[in-house]
């Protein structure tokens, strides 16, 4: 790690923003871990999957860390020294300069983003299961030919109470056979 990579950011401020990223998915967490930093840096547009990736974060952080997974505030910046000193043996700038510019977007980042949560969406729901087209067999029979439902005598397999059993087809034809 180099010696002459200094801070120019205003650590008080940015300490209240590494404990909103700390806290982000454990609210009495204390120490950051490496997934909490590379949202950090995802987030604040440091983290681009080309100059920057995971694995080098992840690496940089396993360096600083140890066996213990989890950074204090000032391990973070030990941590954040080795991806600027990655990045600048990348691109040939020097150390203080790509931490300049690491530091600068983490320092204007206010808070942890919930940008990409998925959202529930049941609208598809909604209107596949009030599509009278898509039943079939016995259930088809709960809507009329536009599709407007049937009401209980969609739903009601009424019988008559003749008291004949349902598949008995000589009905009042004992009176006629027997004379009465």
């Amino acid at each position: 790690m180099s010696a002459a990579a200094e801070f120019h950011w205003d650590n008080a401020d940015v300490k209240k923003k590494w404990d909103a990223f700390t806290k982000f998915g454990a609210a009495t967490a204390t120490e950051m871990t490496g997934k909490n930093f590379d949202k950090w840096l995802k987030d604040a547009g440091v983290l681009d999957n080309k100059a920057i990736t995971g694995t080098m974060t992840g690496i940089a952080f396993s360096k600083v860390t140890g066996p213990k997974k989890k950074a204090t505030f000032d391990e973070t910046k030990k941590v954040l020294t080795f991806v600027a000193e990655d990045r600048s043996r990348q691109s040939k700038k020097p150390i203080q300069e790509e931490l300049d510019a690491i530091t600068e977007k983490l320092a204007k980042l206010e808070a942890p983003s919930v940008g990409g949560a998925a959202k529930a969406n049941a609208g598809g729901v909604y209107s596949r299961l009030t599509d009278h087209t898509k039943y079939t067999g016995a259930h088809k029979e709960r809507f009329d030919a536009e599709g407007k439902g049937k009401g209980k005598s969609g739903r009601d397999d009424s019988g008559e109470n003749t008291g004949y059993v349902g598949a008995y087809k000589n009905k009042d034809t004992y009176d006629k056979a027997h004379g009465k």
